[in-house]
């Protein structure tokens, strides 16, 4: 932020000032400015410049359900466009008909860079995540439960979602649970919402899983 210029010198003969100087007062930041305000987590709360294109991955359909979504929140000065995959078409907002680029067009090769990019950006995202909750477990929380007894359950039942279906009795069967544990893993697992499942980015296909625990 910008500093107000410091206070003139004293005229000559006048007594010199003793104890410390006081820093000169920031200057207010702009709206603009990099450091102007900020929420909660630290982002701006708007744009440094406002974005000019949206471009959506798929046709016609998925084109106007983003117009739709703009118009929505009263976002009119920004164009939206579609690249569908399958013959790389161009579609607008309210034409019936595609534009077809030139394969050789630069704008066509830029529109695949950013799809691509987004794709990949999103992929690696999904398998962090999902690496993530492998690692992880709500039995993680159980006190008192060991490695060797959380492998034996998981063993067991095949998964976590499985054993979030045991009732105790059945946790019981596994060798070296009793039933306090066996309660202590059933009071865990339905305190614990089931992870949110992995969607393909490419299909908008929900992929299966089996609540990250499966080994």
């Amino acid at each position: 932020p910008a500093l107000t210029p410091p206070p003139p010198p004293p005229p000559p003969g006048a007594p010199a000032a003793t104890g410390p100087v006081p820093a000169p007062p920031l200057a207010p930041a702009s709206p603009d400015d990099a450091t102007g305000p900020r929420e909660e987590d630290g982002r701006p709360k708007r744009f440094a410049y406002p974005p000019q294109l949206v471009v959506v991955d798929g046709g016609q359909p998925q084109v106007a359900a983003a117009q739709r979504a703009l118009d929505e929140l009263g976002i009119h000065d920004i164009a939206v466009c579609g690249l569908a995959k399958r013959l790389e078409e161009v579609w607008l907002p309210d034409d019936d008909d595609p534009v077809v680029l030139p394969r050789s067009s630069e704008g066509l090769y830029l529109l695949q860079r950013i799809r691509d990019e987004a794709h990949r950006f999103a992929i690696t995202y999904q398998r962090a995540k999902r690496a993530k909750r492998i690692r992880s477990s709500p039995l993680d929380d159980v006190s008192g439960l060991g490695e060797t007894r959380k492998q034996a359950l998981i063993k067991h039942f095949g998964s976590v979602k499985k054993l979030r279906q045991a009732t105790i009795d059945q946790i019981c069967e596994v060798p070296g649970i009793g039933r306090r544990t066996a309660e202590s893993v059933a009071a865990a697992l339905a305190a614990t919402a089931p992870a949110a499942p992995a969607v393909n980015t490419a299909t908008g296909e929900i992929i299966e899983e089996d609540d990250g625990d499966s080994s």
